[in-house]
């Protein structure tokens, strides 16, 4: 099997996965869920796969709008690019809601499983880097290596001008990411 379909294999099980956990709808944030894993030499947006469409919600189950594409993509899959330069080995990530609930739990799933909890500020922003195509990314990158060393495993992404906050999990496949989500959204459907 080549690498490709290795990827596009391990995206569909992840789709499966979340399809399976009717409690991961809930954290479908209202952009909807970007699910991507790169190969590994990947340099650019079309050498990461991701969900075509999205995943949503419907009638309270998770759905994949599409089929896995390479190129489908391009903000979650620069997300990755720009963290891959300085940890090589995350190649996934996934996308979900975040409110102030959510950031509390997720602080306090971090705490238990040892994972750095993350936060960027977005409206601390320069003005030059929200106004240049493509110039956001690496600088939210930068800012949460500034301050942890590292991009955590699990970070959100505050309100900006017209961005809805997002929590955003990493690791080193789709699978892996997808089951992160899970745990999360499990916890938060037996505190609600």
């Amino acid at each position: 099997m080549d690498e490709k379909d290795m990827v596009l294999g391990n995206l569909v099980r992840a789709v499966n996965t979340l399809r399976d956990c009717p409690e991961f709808a809930a954290l479908v944030p209202e952009v909807r869920v970007n699910l991507v894993f790169a190969l590994p030499d990947a340099e650019d947006p079309r050498d990461v796969a991701a969900i075509e469409g999205r995943i949503t919600a419907v009638r309270g189950i998770p759905h994949a709008s599409g089929m896995p594409e390479f190129g489908a993509s391009d903000h979650m899959a620069r997300l990755i690019l720009e963290v891959r330069d300085s940890q090589p080995d995350i190649r996934a990530g996934i996308n979900f809601k975040c409110d102030a609930e959510i950031i509390g739990l997720v602080e306090a799933y971090c705490a238990e499983k040892g994972y750095t909890f993350g936060a960027i500020d977005r409206t601390s922003e320069p003005p030059e880097v929200g106004t240049v195509d493509g110039s956001s990314m690496p600088w939210k990158i930068a800012q949460l290596i500034d301050r942890y060393g590292e991009v955590p495993r699990l970070f959100y992404e505050g309100e900006g001008w017209g961005k809805e906050p997002l929590f955003v999990a990493i690791g080193r496949d789709a699978v892996e990411v997808a089951e992160l989500a899970i745990d999360i959204a499990l916890r938060y459907a037996k505190s609600s």
